[in-house]
């Protein structure tokens, strides 16, 4: 019986490890430093910030590390570099495909040619909004001082131009229903104040259909929809027919490239851009 429960355990150590390795093995294996970037004045900058379905889950494909002349990103020594999926790195061993890339290469389609982008990555998993709005150290990044290293970042080499947010899978619950639409109010204003832009455009995910607690997050979709309608310089991204994983929490990879799609499709709406 030992010997059974032994080699039980190996067949699913082992398993792990090849899933693990499946989910990595396309991870791209530099990251090329950008040498000359353009001017401040041509240079977007999007900070994506949330929990763990804009830190990204999917699994990485080759065209997923693609990168595109004019869009950027930044890698954990600081440096500005050529932007590849998973842009995410705060947590290595979760780590995977987000929609950052995706919503970048939608929108420089209809920018002029002279536009770069700037991507900022700033998620991290498992986050709630209160540990967001008091700058909690959540596995290892306090969250708000990270957005602020950010920002400054962004201020540095462009201008900053929108937040894509993602998050609430945390507060979908009874009692962070009630309080998530002012929580979004009030950290909303704290991103706007941080960028020194108090109408700077913020575009949100709503939650997806896959949850084992629909209902919830429906519920809390609904505070982000309430968050948008009271501002004009906000938009809400449809996610309910995305697809989601086999743990009922994050969208699958095809759903994260079509997520970042509609994020770009959402700020071009907003920003009246054809």
């Amino acid at each position: 019986m030992r010997i059974v429960l032994v080699l039980l355990s190996m067949t699913v150590l082992v398993a792990c490890q090849r899933k693990g390795y499946t989910e990595r093995q396309n991870f791209p294996n530099d990251m090329q430093v950008v040498e000359n970037l353009p001017g401040p004045n041509n240079v977007w900058v999007f900070l994506l910030a949330g929990q763990s379905n804009m830190a990204g889950r999917g699994e990485v494909a080759p065209v997923d590390t693609i990168p595109h002349e004019r869009i950027f990103s930044i890698n954990p020594d600081g440096e500005i570099v050529y932007a590849k999926e998973p842009l995410h790195y705060y947590e290595p061993n979760l780590t995977g495909l987000d929609c950052g890339l995706s919503f970048g290469k939608t929108l420089i389609d209809h920018l002029p040619d002279s536009v770069s982008l700037l991507l900022l990555p700033t998620a991290v998993g498992g986050s709630a909004i209160q540990q967001w709005l008091g700058d909690s150290t959540h596995r290892q990044v306090r969250l708000l001082s990270n957005f602020r290293e950010k920002v400054a970042i962004g201020q540095r080499y462009g201008r900053i131009k929108g937040v894509l947010w993602h998050q609430g899978e945390n507060d979908a619950t009874e009692e962070g229903i009630p309080h998530y639409q002012q929580r979004l109010t009030e950290l909303i204003a704290i991103f706007r104040d941080l960028a020194q832009n108090e109408e700077l455009p913020v575009v949100l995910g709503e939650l997806g259909s896959y949850s084992r607690n629909p209902e919830n997050w429906l519920r809390l979709n609904q505070e982000i929809h309430a968050y948008a309608n009271q501002n004009p310089q906000a938009a809400v991204v449809y996610t309910q027919d995305l697809p989601g994983k086999d743990d009922y929490l994050h969208f699958t990879a095809e759903g994260q490239r079509e997520l970042g799609k509609r994020f770009a499709q959402e700020y071009l709406k907003l920003m009246q851009i054809p």
